[in-house]
């Protein structure tokens, strides 16, 4: 969970988007595509301003950060040798990544379905001085032709926010070459079973790891303002086998020593005792 303590009755907590949405408070029943890719355009352009006020700093302008752990790909290497390579951005918010993939020699294309995260993408490259191609789309409904991409990757974007997370890895499957790989990273599944909390309410079990119902707000006619599905990592795995996608490697980063900066629910505290962060690496078959 990453916006409420627990989803069946946690009060949500004010904030500019949830005023600009009507935000009134959490629901509990199931959400289909259409209106889980409303909910989160609406959810990310009403917040993208205060979120790139309160982590833009952290993420940086030219920056491929994984996780609040801070794993960078600079030292990772899980996208290999990105020069010369067709790379697709799947929930590129401000594309800090595309624009750290293109100074490395890659040719991404970063792709959001908010409108507000992409003018902060915008304004990235103006800043930087390196523009990426932006396109708006859902993660579920990829704009491109097949084997459009060399490499593909998602750094905490679209991914949770989709009804069906095996039409996300088809969708990717058939852009990227065979060959190729696809790399992305996650709040941890396990996660979902404790309260949204950093402090030491954050260690105990509120909820059941097996329950799939989303995380949905709403307002007050019952529309859905923001949409966030859960998986278990067994999902995770069947939906990509599922796609045709080989699981290669699931890295759970570990909290770095003399990391003292909490992001959300992501905390030194929390991090002593449990993952917050699954990234997973992935192949098709060449």
């Amino acid at each position: 969970m990453t916006r409420a303590d627990d989803p069946e009755h946690a009060e949500v907590q004010g904030s500019s988007a949830e005023h600009t949405l009507g935000t009134v408070g959490v629901s509990k029943r199931t959400v289909g595509a259409v209106e889980s890719r409303a909910a989160n355009r609406l959810w990310w352009d009403a917040d993208a301003d205060d979120y790139h006020a309160e982590h833009g700093e952290f993420l940086g302008v030219s920056d491929f950060v994984w996780c609040p752990e801070r794993l960078r790909e600079e030292h990772a290497g899980l996208l290999g040798d990105v020069r010369g390579k067709r790379v697709l951005e799947v929930g590129c918010g401000a594309a800090s990544c595309s624009r750290w993939l293109a100074d490395q020699g890659a040719l991404p294309v970063g792709l959001d379905i908010s409108a507000g995260m992409l003018r902060h993408a915008v304004e990235g490259g103006r800043r930087s001085g390196t523009d990426v191609p932006l396109v708006q789309a859902s993660a579920d409904c990829l704009p491109f032709a097949t084997d459009s991409f060399d490499l593909a990757c998602s750094a905490f974007g679209g991914v949770p926010f989709v009804a069906d997370v095996g039409a996300v890895f088809r969708e990717v499957a058939r852009v990227v070459r065979p060959g190729g790989r696809w790399v992305f990273s996650v709040t941890h599944p396990m996660r979902w079973i404790f309260p949204d909390d950093p402090g030491p309410t954050g260690l105990t079990v509120t909820q059941s790891y097996f329950d799939r119902t989303p995380y949905l707000e709403i307002d007050g006619n019952g529309r859905a303002t923001y949409v966030e599905h859960h998986r278990t990592l067994g999902d995770y795995v069947r939906a990509l086998s599922g796609a045709g996608l080989n699981l290669v490697d699931m890295i759970e980063p570990e909290w770095p020593e003399g990391h003292t900066e909490v992001w959300g629910q992501w905390s030194p505290l929390r991090g002593r005792y449990f993952p917050g962060t699954a990234i997973f690496v992935c192949t098709l078959d060449a």
